[in-house]
């Protein structure tokens, strides 16, 4: 399977590397030299020049191409991108050929974005999915954003997720003691680990005689906010203490974070948002969501501690940055910290960042270009039913989804019997209820495994052609 990404920056780089781990035929191209120098270290066919040129596309073999994937800083260079990929890949194999290139843009207007989802952009752009992963990144804030202890969090819909986080000392009932073992001292059952990481070691996806040690980073699968607190206490954390109707400072009035104080809103919270710039702190208070009972909004510096005192922000519960300026909103969350706001939020772009805000006690950072690669992922893996996800801090270990057919060997049986490999662990059983609408369901061994299941599991990357050959029919 051939993917040509376009654009070699940061998404584009990440996604070639998690191709190739998976052994698919990846060629990158950029018409930036130093980004076409960086990408050299992977191993992938870099072409230096330009994604809307047909030239180039050719160069890079678009005639044999499954997926084009366009990721430059440009909306419209990466519009142009996937038509012409399309046109090509058309005049090369025939206008009547039955397998389609699947195309996938990233997109910072909104518009672009609502056309594809109101079936649109695939029609005149040739355009099969448009990437904008600003939701999942506010879905990921507002999670993670329950507890410090919280590392990361991957949602996978319908109240499935993934929480990353450290095994600590203190952590009596689980360490020191295999799996199987811990999960007979434990009240309910050991909450399920689908992947781990130990210093000095590969990642592995336990089975049930797997030792667990202190300082372990471990991705845990749950289903439901409430299921937090007794994750965090399983593994020697303090439990959440979270506020049903939080009080939250939202910093900047960008497009960001106007959508992160939607996301609230809906959610019941009050919001105050602080903004510097007048006319775009009217221009908000003028929109729809501006006469909203819980909204409050601050035309205001959000780096003055009179403005911030004046608002009373020791008195909210979240505080959350989402500027253009990674630093500034930093330093704006740090200084929010400063005056009383136990719990602080970030949405970066710098990867690097994330990191070192942890450090500095910021309780959740999200980066948001990991979250494109991971939308991207889950689209070009949309023959395994869509979900895709790389876990940040317990590498090699990836999570697909699968869906059971009536012919598939796994329908009907339990998943104790299911015959599954032991390198795989499934995390959830997503199923349609009576009333049409999708739950999730903890894969107990008893459970039976029906048609129409959506079977989301986690494996190493070089594992996943062969785990989705086990549900072909």
């Amino acid at each position: 399977m051939r993917v040509i990404i376009g654009g070699a920056g940061r998404v584009g780089s990440e996604l070639a590397r998690a191709m190739r781990a998976e052994t698919m035929d990846v060629v990158l191209i950029d018409n930036d030299s130093r980004a076409v120098k960086n990408a050299q270290s992977l191993d992938a066919l870099v072409i230096h020049g330009d994604i809307t040129s047909r030239e180039a596309l050719q160069e890079a073999g678009i005639g044999d191409a499954t997926v084009f994937v366009a990721v430059t800083d440009s909306d419209d260079r990466n519009l142009i991108a996937c038509a012409l990929a399309e046109d090509e890949y058309k005049r090369q194999n025939g206008v009547s050929i039955k397998q389609n290139l699947l195309s996938i843009g990233r997109f910072r207007n909104r518009n672009y974005v609502d056309e594809h989802q109101q079936g649109h952009l695939s029609r005149w752009a040739a355009v099969d999915y448009a990437i904008d992963p600003v939701d999942g990144a506010i879905q990921r804030l507002a999670t993670g954003l329950r507890s410090s202890a919280i590392e990361e969090v991957i949602p996978f819909g319908h109240e499935a997720f993934i929480i990353e986080l450290n095994v600590t000392k203190d952590a009596e009932q689980v360490i020191y003691q295999t799996l199987a073992e811990a999960s007979l001292g434990i009240e309910g059952g050991l909450p399920l680990i689908v992947g781990v990481k130990r210093d000095g070691e590969p990642s592995t996806v336990p089975n049930k005689d797997f030792t667990l040690m202190p300082k372990d980073r471990i991705a845990v699968a749950t289903s439901g906010l409430g299921s937090f607190s007794r994750i965090l206490t399983a593994f020697g954390h303090e439990s959440i203490d979270f506020p049903a109707q939080p009080r939250v400072a939202i910093i900047g009035a960008t497009n960001v974070g106007r959508r992160i104080a939607e996301n609230w809103l809906r959610n019941g919270a009050y919001v105050t948002v602080i903004e510097r710039n007048l006319n775009i702190a009217n221009n908000l208070s003028g929109s729809d969501i501006g006469a909203h009972a819980n909204l409050d909004v601050i035309h205001g510096d959000f780096l003055d501690r009179n403005i911030l005192t004046e608002i009373g922000i020791n008195e909210h519960h979240i505080a959350i940055a989402a500027l253009e300026d990674d630093h500034v909103s930093i330093a704006a969350a740090l200084l929010a910290n400063d005056m009383g706001v136990t719990r602080t939020g970030l949405i970066l772009k710098d990867s690097d960042l994330v990191t070192v805000t942890q450090r500095m006690g910021i309780t959740f950072a999200v980066d948001i270009k990991r979250v494109a690669v991971d939308n991207i992922l889950a689209h070009i893996h949309t023959k395994a039913s869509g979900a895709y996800a790389i876990l940040s801090n317990i590498p090699d270990v990836v999570g697909i989804s699968q869906t059971v057919a009536k012919e598939s060997k796994f329908a009907g049986k339990k998943v104790g019997n299911s015959g599954l490999p032991e390198w795989s662990r499934i995390a959830f059983i997503q199923r349609r209820n009576t009333a049409g609408f999708w739950e999730t369901l903890r894969p107990a061994r008893e459970k039976t495994i029906v048609e129409g299941d959506r079977l989301i599991l986690f494996c190493r990357p070089d594992r996943v052609a062969d785990l989705e050959k086990r549900f072909k029919v």
